[in-house]
Parts: C-alpha cells; structure tokens; sequence
C-alpha cells in the first residue's frame, strides 16, 4: 500500500486517490475511487451490498492493500496512523472464554499493558457505552446490542483519532439500533474523533452523518456526496422531521441512481 503526506487540506484527515481493488479471482471491488475523510466527521458510506463499502473501510485500516491508486494521510496522521485507528467490525468478535474487561482490554494488552496500569481507562470506555456494570460479565451472557457495545468500547480505548465502522448495528432489532445510533453519536460528539461509518441502510446514514459517500455498485467507485446540513445533537424530534423524510428522500433516489449506473451485478 502506498502512504503519503496529503496535500495541505487543512481539514483533510486521510484521502483515497483513485483507489482500485482487484481480488486474486479477478472480481474488481473497487475502480478509480476518490474520498477524502475529514478530520472531526462523521462520514457514511452508503450503498449496496457487495459495492465495495468494506474493501474501502479495510483500506483505510491498513487490513489490506489498495491494487492501484493511494492512501494519503496527514503528515502527522501518517505517523500515528498504526495507533489511532479504531475498528468495529459487523460482528462483535469477542473472545467468548473471558469477560467484558479482558475483551476491551486486549488492544492495550498487546501493548504491553496490564490490567493495573490500564484498568481506568478500560473503565472509561466501558462508562462511554454503558456497561461500567458489566466488567465481570461474559459475552454469553450479554444481548446482541452489549455485545456490540464491548466492541465499541474496545474500540475507543485506544483512544483513536479516526474510528471505523463497518455496520456494527446491522443484525440487530430496530428499537436496539435507534438507541445505538443515539449513544453513538454522545460519544462521537464527546470525543470529537472522526468516524467513517459503513452502512446500507438510508435512514441510518441520514440520522448518524454530517455527510454521505453514496457509492455505485460493483466496481465500486464514489457516485457522489450529499451533505446532511443539520445540527447536531440529533434526536427523536429529528427522526421524526419533515427534513429528515426530505434527506432521506434524496438519498434514496441518489442511490437508486447509483445502482442503476453501477458496473456489474450486487
């Protein structure tokens, strides 16, 4: 992978510069893709399955390697890069044989830490997503949205500058998710991170972003970019808007017309 001090944006976090992805059985996941990620966004992909929106994510994360085009960052992000970034991936990926304190510890743990030394700050990322009181529990005895929580928190105890979410909240019911995507966004504005947020649900972009990279289907590539201009903290009265139903609207028809111009079959 190619990483590189970006040009002087002033707000430009990390950048994806005509970004192409081709797996060993020839499949193109990805062509020509542009994205620029700024710092302190919350920034959705949105699109349809197998358009390529979690090939960008791992991109992004250094989990794998564009096969064309660049990955810029800022200069001082490049440096830092390996150490502040956090991943939440679609499913929660616990360890099951220990408990919820063990399991946001480890990413400190592979540090060098111990649990003495960074005992509050697993506490603290517990607190941010709610489970101070489930330390001692096991995965197993924690519902789907938990589990999904202890993610979260072994996410941010790293304290990342940039965090990514490949649809964390997908599988779970939609009373769970509204309550999640609220508690995200507490946390979000609290930390003031930047968090890209992979998802192919409409609402959720709409509710959760300050902007959404409407993606066409496979090959995936940027199709174009909505800015959801409202102010935050958002909440039910804003899930229940008249504006919200008119961004919603016009992402659905923007991606409606991203399908429809993409290059191969979902």
């Amino acid at each position: 992978m190619t990483i590189m001090a970006a040009p002087s944006h002033s707000d430009a976090l990390v950048a994806l510069r005509g970004v192409g992805k081709t797996f060993h059985s020839g499949t193109a996941a990805l062509a020509g893709l542009d994205l620029t990620v700024r710092a302190g966004e919350f920034l959705s992909l949105l699109g349809p399955s197998g358009c390529g929106k979690s090939t960008a994510l791992r991109i992004i994360a250094g989990l794998t390697e564009p096969t064309a085009g660049a990955v810029e960052w800022q200069s001082d992000a490049a440096a830092e890069n390996n150490n502040r970034l956090g991943f939440v991936f679609q499913e929660p990926t616990l360890m099951p044989w220990t408990n919820v304190f063990n399991n946001v510890l480890l990413p400190l743990k592979l540090k060098g830490a111990t649990a003495a030394s960074a005992g509050k700050r697993v506490a603290a990322a517990l607190e941010r997503v709610g489970l101070q009181n489930f330390a001692r529990a096991y995965p197993r005895e924690l519902s789907g949205g938990m589990r999904m929580r202890a993610s979260i928190a072994r996410a941010l105890v790293t304290e990342p500058q940039v965090l990514l979410m490949d649809e964390p909240f997908a599988a779970l019911d939609e009373i769970t998710r509204f309550k999640l995507n609220n508690d995200l966004l507490q946390v979000w504005q609290m930390l003031r991170m930047t968090v890209v947020f992979v998802t192919h649900s409409v609402f959720e972009s709409v509710y959760l972003s300050s902007r959404v990279a409407v993606m066409a289907a496979r090959p995936g590539r940027i199709f174009t970019e909505l800015a959801i201009d409202t102010p935050y903290p958002r909440d039910q009265n804003f899930r229940t808007s008249a504006e919200y139903a008119a961004f919603c609207r016009r992402a659905s028809e923007t991606l409606s017309q991203a399908m429809a111009a993409g290059g191969g079959p979902a």
